[in-house]
């Protein structure tokens, strides 16, 4: 097939169908198989997750602060495709979905009726079950995600790589990324990433079969569950087919309103001041003990803990890493490495952490102070938390239905999009792999997430998400190595470029040979520049080639906007201001322009208008995407003093901008 990387997808979808077929053939010893592999893999591998996923997190931080965190993901004049705000909903969106609502409640009430250590239902069980909810959802996750999909963007959009996992190992593999060794890389991340979306399309279709048993349209049972997959999983795969991912969009960005929506709902109507109390004090509480629990292995007791919560957690992101990273590396393109960093690691923990304290603290506060209910409720049925906890406030029927199609609705965009990304490594990198292909994995997603229900239900996707993440895990270790080896030798060829041209300015060679040394003659020979020189064009033209539909074309009517309307503008502004007296200076770039007011050799006033093409607000997956949707001018004015503001689209002609060249003169004066 056309498209694809065959060798990459036929074997991972060909070991994955024959997983299927062995479980469903096989499902009672299948079962029993998959609770020893959990154990044995726990009981021997655990300090190595617990060891790598503290590792990333400090790989992360580490570069945060290090000198190569000035590189850009992408080349150095290359600008970001997302507005702030885009880019951490985006962000978020990428780490909100069907985890939060299942486990924002159920995971708090099941540490604090049942802790690990201690008796349970009291106020250090409580304080205990928020530090470990915060452990399992906060910085941790995002610094799986950080390596991933910072390699990934760096390798891609900096060097000319294919968006794929296999190119994050290029300064270890070489050419060979382009052989079997390229080929296995990708296997795994295939199987990382299908069993991870499983998980979560499993956990979904729990929780969507325990809101529809409450708003009383089916009751609970594996059967129902098989076809809701199956329903769900069609509608995804008519979304692959059809192409309305413009719809799936729109729906996503409406889900992910309804869920801020929700949150402020219970915030609001819950225990306002309680909340904002515990929120402090969890946060605390949290980053005091981090050293310590980064680190816990409970190796004298707790293993079976240890399985059903750390491990488990450690083991579903990383499978989710590929989607993830992937996701994030895609929306961060012109980034800095800080910067990427800064908006990875904190903005969507800080919603995770608020989350977590709205829904989970609210239903220990219904457990200790309203008469109780949600411990017995989530022991029940850990599905149904959620529901329970929203039956105690106001408008439940609603909320509890609006939670409902939530879930629906992040099932579907989770196999949609996660298709999508799995064809994308399994096509090497190419960003339109095959309909056919797509509706391939979005299908298998389906079928392995009901295989696992019908084989040990949560267990099962518990063990899956942790065995499968294994291999992807030391994936992950060479591309710190990997990343590593890449900056430090960008950052010594810079110091040679720059050693050379300091060389050059002062008149001395750059490379003086030592005495009774033999000077080294030129190796290329004539017309050797040349092919050089158009092999240099060429990737450039391809790197071009490779941006997002429509970048070039908005940069160069950014472009135009500050030729032919702001650089005028602030020309009439200058005229004007020379006849009465006053000396100023234009400056102007290619997506910037400024004037600077003298006043007796002194700089009085400035004022800079900069502009920025953007995608128009979202949260969905790049490649879901309107094509066609118009980017939006962003036009933000510099003043004297470091003050920013933007200019509202009706503000930006030429008479406009000479207007408030002239109100915000007069302003300043008037300071």
């Amino acid at each position: 097939m056309h498209g694809i990387n065959k060798t990459v997808s036929f074997t991972a979808g060909g070991i994955i169908l024959l997983f299927v077929a062995v479980a469903a053939l096989f499902t009672e010893p299948f079962g029993a198989q998959v609770s020893a592999v959990q154990a044995a893999i726990v009981g021997n591998f655990g300090w190595f997750y617990v060891l790598t996923v503290a590792g990333f997190l400090l790989f992360a931080l580490w570069l945060f602060i290090s000198p190569y965190s000035a590189i850009k993901l992408g080349k150095d004049d290359d600008e970001p495709e997302f507005s702030y705000p885009t880019w951490f909903a985006m962000l978020f969106s990428a780490g909100m979905g069907i985890g939060l609502l299942f486990y924002g409640v159920a995971e708090p009430m099941l540490h604090f009726s049942n802790p690990r250590v201690g008796e349970g239902g009291t106020p250090d069980a409580a304080r205990e079950a928020m530090n470990l909810a915060f452990l399992h959802w906060g910085l941790h996750a995002w610094g799986i995600y950080i390596v991933v999909g910072l390699a990934l963007g760096y390798f891609a959009y900096r060097h000319d790589l294919p968006l794929t996992i296999r190119s994050a190992l290029y300064p270890l593999l070489g050419d060979r990324i382009r052989g079997w060794p390229g080929h296995i890389v990708d296997i795994v991340a295939i199987f990382g990433t299908l069993f991870g979306i499983a998980t979560s399309l499993g956990l979904g279709v729990m929780q969507i079969n325990a809101g529809l048993e409450y708003l009383g349209l089916l009751s609970v049972g594996t059967v129902q569950q098989m076809v809701l997959i199956a329903v769900i999983t069609a509608i995804a795969t008519v979304s692959a087919v059809s192409g309305v991912g413009k719809g799936i969009r729109r729906l996503s960005e409406l889900n992910m309103l309804a869920g801020l929506l929700l949150l402020a709902f219970v915030f609001l109507l819950g225990p306002t001041v309680f909340l904002l109390s515990t929120l402090v004090e969890n946060i605390g509480r949290y980053l005091w003990t981090l050293p310590y629990t980064s680190f816990r292995t409970l190796p004298y007791s707790g293993a079976e803990w240890q399985a059903s919560w750390t491990m488990f957690y450690w083991g579903w992101w990383i499978s989710w890493a590929p989607f993830v990273g992937m996701f994030i590396a895609r929306v961060s393109r012109g980034r800095t490495i800080r910067e990427f960093i800064g908006g990875v690691l904190f903005a969507p923990v800080a919603l995770t952490f608020v989350w977590f304290t709205v829904f989970g603290e609210t239903a220990i506060h219904i457990q200790m102070f309203e008469g109780g209910g949600m411990a017995k409720a989530v022991a029940d049925s850990v599905p149904t938390a959620l529901f329970v906890m929203l039956d105690r406030l106001p408008l439940s029927v609603i909320t509890s239905a609006i939670a409902t199609l939530m879930v629906i609705t992040f099932f579907v965009t989770s196999a949609d999009s996660g298709a999508l990304v799995i064809d994308i490594i399994g096509s090497g990198g190419n960003q339109d792999p095959p309909i056919a292909t797509r509706i391939f994995w979005a299908v298998l997603s389906g079928v392995v997430a009901a295989i696992l229900l019908l084989v040990g239900g949560l267990q099962a996707l518990q063990t899956a998400a942790v065995t499968t993440a294994l291999p992807f895990a030391v994936v992950m270790v060479l591309m710190c190595i990997s990343l590593v080896l890449s900056l430090r030798e960008e950052r010594s060829v810079a110091q040679d470029r720059r050693k050379t041209r300091e060389s050059i300015g002062s008149g001395v060679p750059a490379d003086v040979p030592a005495e009774g040394a033999v000077p080294q003659q030129p190796a290329t020979i004539d017309g050797d520049w040349r092919q050089r020189l158009a092999a240099m064009v060429g990737r450039r033209t391809a790197a071009q080639a490779s941006l997002p539909p429509g970048s070039t074309a908005a940069r160069q009517e950014v472009a135009r906007f500050i030729a032919e309307t702001v650089q005028p503008a602030l020309r009439d502004v200058a005229l004007e201001l020379e006849r009465h007296g006053r000396r100023v200076e234009i400056e102007t770039g290619t997506f910037s322009a400024g004037i600077a007011v003298l006043r007796n050799g002194e700089e009085e006033f400035s004022y800079s208008i900069r502009a920025r093409a953007y995608h128009p607000m979202t949260f969905a997956f790049p490649e879901m995407q309107d094509k066609r949707a118009a980017w939006q001018r962003r036009v933000e004015v510099i003043l004297r003093g470091g003050l920013h503001k933007y200019l509202p689209p009706d503000r930006t002609t030429r008479e406009a901008i000479t207007q408030d060249v002239v109100h915000e003169y007069g302003k300043w004066l008037g300071w």
